[in-house]
């Protein structure tokens, strides 16, 4: 018996990366998953590979999100959860951002969850999860990421609010707030084919030992593990919290 065994769910951002994970564990653990990215050829592949459905899906365009949500309805006949993963990461100061930088970020990180929250949630029934993945920076500053961690700091405010809005028809909404991960948004090397992805591993652990309690960076499974318990019965009394997942970074400073 899987912890999501009949149950259909929508993860967005799912053709690499933490979403890639969360759609291999969601399958492993009973669930049919629509697979959604703007990354066709990726995303079809691994659609294939687990036996879950491909559909393509740009976040922050409501037309396609009512499109994903009738072929999973036309596919399974319902949806009962929505893991909102896909995200995108620029590095700049903020006086040197330019709005168009900023305005695409929004787009992707805050319009799509709002607009993954709006056209998925008519359609659950009592018993249905959305988990929002916000960030690290949703619940701090980080110099150089100003966009995304504005971005992440409003995933968190629209999760608070769908949590009360949604509760009464039994529907649970929580986030994730994952500090650094080992995907190709912290770790561009692993989209390099020339790059040894074993070596840029070791080298953010390195780089991260200084930084996180736990010493090393995260891996895309250990969130993958996380948005499973907050999409099934193991979190049954869970909604509207931002849960951390980060080494113990936001723990603090160490100075021994």
């Amino acid at each position: 018996m899987g912890k999501l065994d009949g149950r259909v769910v929508i993860v967005t951002g799912a053709a690499r990366g933490q979403g890639e994970q969360e759609a291999r564990l969601f399958r492993e653990e009973g669930a049919e998953v629509v697979v959604t990215d703007v990354l066709d050829d990726a995303g079809e592949a691994l659609a294939k590979e687990i036996g879950a459905r491909y559909v393509h899906l740009d976040v922050g365009r409501e037309d396609d999100w009512r499109a994903a949500v009738a072929a999973a309805k036309e596919a399974y006949g319902r949806v009962d959860g929505l893991v909102n993963n896909a995200g995108i990461l620029r590095f700049n100061a903020l006086v040197d951002t330019p709005l168009d930088e900023f305005m695409q970020v929004v787009q992707v990180n805050q319009v799509g969850c709002f607009l993954g929250v709006k056209t998925v949630a008519p359609h659950l029934e009592t018993g249905g999860t959305i988990v929002n993945t916000a960030s690290y920076t949703g619940m701090t500053g980080m110099a150089a990421v100003g966009t995304y961690a504005a971005t992440k700091h409003a995933v968190i405010g629209l999760t608070r609010v769908a949590a009360l809005e949604l509760a009464h028809r039994g529907i649970r909404v929580n986030a994730m707030c994952p500090g650094a991960i080992d995907t190709a948004m912290s770790n561009p090397a692993l989209l390099d084919p020339d790059a040894d992805p074993v070596q840029t591993s070791q080298a953010l652990d390195e780089l991260y030992r200084r930084l996180v309690p736990l010493g090393r960076i995260g891996r895309p499974e250990e969130v993958a593990r996380l948005a499973l318990f907050l999409s099934c019965e193991d979190s049954s009394y869970i909604t509207g919290q931002p849960f951390v997942i980060d080494g113990g970074w936001l723990a603090g400073v160490s100075v021994i």
